[in-house]
């Protein structure tokens, strides 16, 4: 027996529960695709499904409501698998074991994909919902969204004719994203010449504890990155001790990441060994001072260590001068939305190999102007320090419209359905939307979605309730649009 045939919405449940009995983790989508794929068959729907798996899914609109103007529905069929310790699922290969207590549905020992196989589940019962009136209907379900909307960048829009697209990928019932920020990869090189020790005393500096946390989602909390503070540390440390000489730095692992650890090697005059030691304790109590509100477990420790050589007197100044002037984190706030971040950078992954110093930068604004701004500046820092960048990852922003008709149905059809006003928000992070709306010129668009909790995690959950809700949402904005064709 289907384990969660008992709850309501009974046909998303059921969808729902089909789609996570196929294994859909980033990159292995070929199995789920080939399943929206049959059921668009089962229900004699046009459909077409390209190279990399995204499947887009037709149905015309119903009876009297044939003028009405198309509507996108929207939904990545990819999740994130992360799975317990003890776990022997092998999640390449076998579907997840759902649970539910009748208010929460989640997967033992795994992640749910909620996020965002719901969203599939229930554009494909509205699909298969002969009674509902609804205008033309364009069901779009991409692949790798989570690893970096690869679905949304390969997908070729250009027999999409809707102008309106419901992106069901928001976990925050009555809330309704109306603007995303787009972003670039930006990766740097510093050249630097290395040469022999002549006596100096070698050390290893360590920069820890720090919280970290989403370039996206807590670049404004003021946390430190390891990567900057490392830079900022060793320039004042050369001004404090001259003729200290660089030998290696490096931390982070995620360009997307605020970096919460960087280690590096640097070499100084034998005779200012107590000095430099004398500083670094006065600089981590410095930062434990700067950072005592957001990052109070920073730490800045040395030790002595023995080195093989390092970069000449004049790389390291270059570098670590260069390193100061490179920005990092919050550029610019938004005015629409007070509290959101609209433009930053984070410094995430440093490190020094046998030519020079490589470092990846992530660049976020939903004004295109501004990160092209901050991308230039990246590239006249970078020249000035006789380095070079190349970009890669470039993705759209989604700005946002202060005359969207689209995010005042969707309200009206929310207040109509829970009997409340629901909240605009912005997101600092990318959306699969800002793709969309490069791609389709004229694109009115909003995302939401129902509760979900824990996401990419063994803790997520889906609230059945919240659901059943949205769903009657998203139901009550396609009645109301096929209203436009009689």
């Amino acid at each position: 027996m289907a384990v969660l045939s008992g709850l309501e919405p009974k046909a998303v449940f059921e969808y729902f529960e089909k789609l996570c009995a196929v294994p859909h983790g980033s990159g292995n989508t070929k199995q789920i695709s080939d399943l929206c794929v049959g059921f668009a068959k089962e229900l004699g729907l046009r459909w077409r499904q390209d190279e990399v798996n995204n499947v887009v899914i037709w149905k015309d609109a119903s009876p009297g409501c044939e003028d009405a103007p198309p509507v996108i529905l929207q939904g990545h069929i990819d999740m994130v698998c992360v799975k317990t310790e003890d776990c022997a699922k092998d999640m390449a290969k076998e579907g997840l074991d759902l649970r539910t207590d009748g208010e929460w549905v989640w997967a033992e020992k795994t992640s749910l994909g909620g996020d965002n196989g719901i969203a599939v589940a229930m554009i494909l019962a509205i699909l298969a919902d002969g009674s509902l009136p609804h205008p033309p209907l364009e069901a779009v379900f991409t692949v790798d969204e989570e690893v970096g909307l690869e679905g949304a960048f390969a997908l070729d829009c250009s027999d999409l004719k809707g102008r309106k697209l419901v992106n069901l990928d928001s976990e925050e019932e009555g809330v309704f994203t109306v603007s995303c920020a787009g972003g670039v990869r930006v990766d740097c090189f510093l050249p630097g010449k290395r040469a022999p020790l002549n006596g100096e005393a070698g050390y290893k500096i360590s920069l820890e504890g720090l919280l970290g946390g989403h370039s996206g989602g807590e670049i404004h909390k003021g946390r430190a990155s390891a990567n900057q503070v490392m830079g900022r540390a060793l320039y004042s440390a050369m001004e404090r001790v001259p003729g200290l000489r660089l030998a290696d730095v490096r931390g982070g692992r995620f360009d997307n990441v605020i970096c919460s650890r960087n280690q590096a090697k640097a070499a100084v005059p034998a005779d200012r060994a107590g000095e430099f030691e004398a500083f670094i304790r006065e600089f981590d109590a410095a930062l434990k001072n700067e950072y005592a509100g957001c990052d109070g477990g920073v730490t800045l420790t040395c030790e002595k260590t023995a080195l093989d050589g390092a970069l000449t007197p004049e790389a390291t100044a270059n570098m670590l001068r260069t390193l100061l002037a490179v920005p990092q984190g919050v550029q610019a706030m938004n005015v629409d939305f007070p509290g959101l971040v609209q433009t930053s950078l984070n410094m995430g992954v440093m490190e020094m190999k046998e030519d020079g110093l490589y470092f990846g930068i992530s660049v976020r604004s939903c004004i295109a102007t501004q990160k092209d701004m901050m991308v230039q500046r990246l590239k006249a820092i970078l020249e000035l320090g006789g380095g070079s960048f190349t970009l890669r990852g470039n993705y759209p922003g989604w700005q946002y419209d202060r005359n969207s008709a689209l995010r005042e149905e969707v309200l009206g059809a929310y207040k109509s359905v829970c009997g409340k006003q629901g909240t605009i928000e912005a997101t600092h992070g990318g959306l699969e939307c800002g793709l969309f709306v490069e791609k389709l010129p004229g694109l009115d668009a909003v995302s939401f979605g129902p509760e979900l909790h824990d996401v990419h995690s063994v803790k997520e959950r889906l609230n059945v309730a919240s659901t059943q809700r949205v769903y009657e949402v998203t139901r009550e904005l396609l009645r109301r649009e096929s209203a436009a064709g009689k």
